[in-house]
């Protein structure tokens, strides 16, 4: 089990100004940082993956900003799996809670979104935002001086990066990466990945994997010594790094930290949008705001980009 005590997470909200509710929350126990919103009140319900959560939650921020009267957005950031069977069956269960929702838009990789249209939950959907590549994330001042692939083939090192079995599309990305990479630099980019689908085993190998999430859990591995460096997206290293600036450095795989410069060994994902039905009484709007420039703006600052 992944230690989720180590961070202190930020709040995530994207309320209107001025609200301010009681809260209850116990780390490991009965915190929810991947479920935002209320769902009793939401004039807008958004079913998402989580890898890009620090760019929807400024952007259901601003969308509510303008659109007062949707009052509420509960949206999720988890991986799409579980959500994709939600929508069929109409109801989420989280821990011991159940929600009886249907989304009004739902957000993921084009290959899950694809799902719900063979279902006949969608229509169509489009891709608004992609990924800029990924990086290594290192504890602060990188105390085993990890620089780039080279450092991962140490036998010393241990490496953090999501379940193959629960997270399988962000797992192929990073493995696939790294691999290429391993391989350009002239070593055996099999046995690499070969490691990283077969190496976290209960005899404690060198790899660390998340269970569920891992945009939460692998950076706890990170911060709590369990690992050396992991296999990220850079937009979400980034947002480590800006939020947590004590505890994590970045080690670019092609440009730098401001710039990155993936190499065609990157693995890009993208992400696309679709109503859910007809959307609802908000969905429509949803959709033309994230594919707007305001959001568009929002998710660059982030690390992503439009699709090119």
């Amino acid at each position: 089990m992944v230690n989720t005590g180590t961070l202190d997470w930020p709040r995530e909200a994207a309320r209107l100004p001025g609200q301010s509710d009681p809260a209850f929350d116990h780390a490991g126990s009965n915190i929810c940082l991947d479920f935002h919103g209320d769902p009793l009140r939401a004039g807008l319900v958004v079913y998402s993956d989580g890898n890009h959560h620090m760019a929807l939650e400024e952007s259901v921020a601003q969308f509510l900003a303008a659109n007062p009267d949707v009052v509420d957005v509960f949206y999720t950031t988890t991986p799409p799996g579980p959500l994709v069977a939600a929508v069929g069956q109409g109801v989420l269960h989280i821990g011991n809670l159940a929600l009886s929702l249907r989304p009004d838009v739902f957000i993921g990789p084009g290959n899950v979104l694809d799902k719900l249209i063979d279902s006949g939950a969608m229509e169509s959907h489009r891709a608004f935002m992609q990924s800029r590549g990924n990086v290594l994330l290192v504890a602060k001042d990188n105390p085993k001086g990890i620089s780039g692939i080279a450092g991962l083939m140490e036998r010393d090192v241990t490496i953090a990066i999501s379940n193959p079995k629960t997270e399988k599309p962000s797992f192929q990305v990073y493995s696939d990466t790294l691999a290429a990479l391993a391989s350009e630099a002239g070593f055996d980019g099999a046995a690499l990945a070969k490691l990283l689908a077969e190496g976290g085993g209960e005899d404690g190998g060198r790899v660390r994997y998340s269970t569920v999430i891992h945009h939460r859990e692998v950076p706890e591995l990170l911060a709590s010594g369990q690992a050396d460096v992991a296999m990220v997206y850079y937009h979400l290293a980034l947002r480590y790094c800006r939020i947590f600036p004590d505890v994590f450095d970045l080690v670019a795989l092609g440009g730098s930290f401001d710039d990155p410069r993936p190499g065609p060994e990157h693995q890009i994902t993208r992400y696309h949008i679709g109503l859910v039905g007809d959307g609802g009484d908000w969905g429509a709007a949803f959709l033309d705001f994230m594919m707007g420039s305001q959001a568009g703006d929002i998710y660059q600052s982030h690390g992503l980009s439009r699709p090119s």
